[in-house]
């Protein structure tokens, strides 16, 4: 990710949780306001990628899918975002790794509580628990159900 615009830089990650798509909207609602470029960020990984378990499977066709997935989710939940340049990223690896990686030089971290994880009694996924320890930049953790979408108006 280029990090050396000149412009603040907010980084967001995006799994296709509503929890994500709330933490979007925010990400978008607060760059406008500090007038900052957007990143948004979607990591996948590769089953069996260690390579001891799971049947090969076509990298290649992984990540394309992922591509447009990640486009037509920008697309569903924001439609235009106007006067704040959006950028998407699809990175393999490790979710919590790739945004930590991402925060590097960032005006701020936006991940949802909850993505898409197996404990959803949880009030904070792991993906989000390891950013707020481990980011190089402030994060806010938006709560699926507490934002109130693109124009919403909110305190730092």
């Amino acid at each position: 990710m280029d990090t050396n615009s000149g412009n603040p830089r907010v980084v967001v990650g995006v799994d296709g949780s509503e929890a994500s798509h709330e933490a979007l909207r925010w990400a978008v609602s607060h760059a406008r306001l500090i007038r900052a470029t957007v990143d948004a960020v979607a990591a996948y990984d590769v089953p069996g990628a260690a390579g001891w378990s799971a049947p090969a499977v076509d990298a290649d066709l992984d990540e394309e899918q992922a591509k447009k997935d990640l486009a037509d989710e920008l697309h569903s939940v924001l439609g235009q975002t106007g006067d704040v340049a959006l950028t998407s990223h699809i990175v393999r690896g490790n979710p919590a790794e790739v945004l930590i990686g991402a925060s590097a030089d960032a005006e701020l971290l936006v991940v949802g509580n909850r993505g898409r994880g197996g404990f959803a009694r949880l009030l904070l996924g792991s993906v989000s628990l390891q950013c707020a320890q481990h980011a190089s930049c402030p994060v806010v953790i938006i709560r699926q159900g507490t934002s109130h979408g693109a124009g919403a108006t909110h305190e730092v």
